[in-house]
């Protein structure tokens, strides 16, 4: 083991590049694949007819199938129907779909377990039921889901690292690139990466647990 040589100050700077590239990815990932997610979750919970069934059917599909199929499709086949993007475009559109499935789930079981009493309260006082998921219970919901939601979170910011199949110049993928040019660089190059990540999704769980502990 060369942890001198493997902590270099170019190769740090190297695994910070694609440190960031990591946090690119799981940030835009997040915050597409929560909206998209919340909104099939609610569709879900109203029992749309027709539509409900369909995002159901996608929704537990998604479910079933491994990311890394998910990455190898939008990458490799959306190209051959005409679809071309970026190494970067192709791991969000995988991760968002992925992990917009397991919202949903999430959402309508939030969403399921609010006492039906207080829809029809609401919807008794005038409220419409657009009105009644964003006032009543949505924000309930929402409280009782952050658990979950962060942990989901910190799933998808380590799914991240499958996108190294495509070659994405993420954590993974430099770290890669790194150990490629001596074997003794591997050890303590995987050390770092996993103190990397461990102190992201270590700082989520803490801050999702004060968040839980807020709402007791």
């Amino acid at each position: 083991m060369d942890f001198a040589g493997a902590y270099s100050p170019a190769h740090l700077k190297f695994l910070l590049q694609g440190f960031w590239i990591t946090l690119e990815v799981a940030f835009v990932s997040i915050v597409l694949s929560f909206i998209v997610g919340t909104v099939v979750g609610i569709v879900r919970y109203w029992r749309i007819p027709v539509l409900s069934h369909v995002m159901g059917v996608l929704v537990e599909t998604i479910r079933n199938l491994p990311l890394l199929l998910i990455i190898f499709f939008t990458y490799f086949a959306l190209p051959e129907v005409g679809i071309k993007m970026s190494k970067m475009n192709a791991a969000i559109l995988a991760l968002v779909i992925f992990e917009s499935a397991m919202l949903a789930e999430i959402v309508r079981s939030g969403l399921t377990s609010i006492d039906k009493g207080q829809t029809e309260a609401a919807r008794s006082s005038g409220l419409s039921a657009l009105q009644t998921m964003r006032f009543v219970i949505l924000p309930q919901a929402l409280r009782r889901m952050v658990p979950p939601i962060v942990s989901q979170f910190i799933s998808l910011l380590k799914d991240t690292s499958l996108a190294v199949v495509i070659a994405l110049p993420e954590l993974m993928n430099h770290a890669q690139i790194i150990n490629g040019r001596n074997v003794n660089y591997v050890i303590p190059t995987f050390i770092a990466v996993a103190l990397l990540y461990f102190a992201v999704n270590y700082a989520l769980s803490v801050l999702s647990r004060k968040l839980e502990s807020r709402q007791i």
